[in-house]
């Protein structure tokens, strides 16, 4: 069940209030200018303007934290590739990037409830009828894809952690056999959840 309520955090703040499309608009918009910022100043400025964001969406740091958490060893080793193959500047610009994006995107899911992200994204869709396809299903994939992502993300740190305690962590094998298990029980319960809802067929 919690699949489908996602990690909405509520609250009045104005970015609680603005409307999801324009959210989703701004997304895009901030996430192509993350990827034009040409320097690692520019990048920490909007690092800056990220955490007033959160700041002022009053959604806790718990919750901030739970956001890019999932993606740091990712990054870290992406970190340590750029490092070796183009230098510390790119390095740090790359993967302040990836942070950044997934904060803001993280910030759009705390603030946006899920029923709000689906109408919006079903109202986007509607041209789609034009071909055969349901916009409140596809809609419902968007919605149910954004909101996974998170979830497989935080089950690989899970294991990780667990292969660094036995003494695996270099091993293929111990990483994604149990990622792969979680993955399924994940899409079992999502299943029945839809199930329970009337939405299986």
């Amino acid at each position: 069940m919690n699949a489908l309520t996602g990690a909405y955090v509520p609250g009045d703040s104005f970015l609680h209030r603005m409307p999801t499309g324009a959210k989703l608009a701004v997304l895009a918009v901030c996430c192509t200018g993350l990827i034009l910022l040409p320097s690692v100043w520019a990048m920490a400025g909007a690092a800056v303007v990220v955490v007033l964001l959160y700041a002022v969406a009053r959604v806790g740091a718990a919750a901030a934290w739970a956001q890019v958490r999932p993606v740091l060893w990712f990054v870290a080793a992406l970190f340590v590739i750029q490092l070796v193959l183009a230098g510390p500047s790119a390095a740090v610009l790359v993967t302040s990037r990836i942070v950044l994006a997934v904060a803001l995107a993280g910030l759009v899911t705390l603030t946006t409830r899920t029923s709000a992200m689906m109408a919006t994204l079903e109202r986007a869709l509607r041209p789609a009828r034009r071909v055969g396809l349901d916009p409140f299903r596809l809609s419902l994939l968007l919605s149910l894809t954004i909101r996974s992502i998170p979830v497989i993300a935080a089950l690989a740190t899970r294991v990780r952690e667990a292969q660094r305690a036995r003494g695996v962590e270099w091993s293929m094998r111990a990483f994604a056999v149990p990622l792969v298990v979680g993955a399924l029980r994940h899409a079992d319960a999502l299943g029945e959840a839809l199930s329970a809802r009337g939405l299986d067929d």
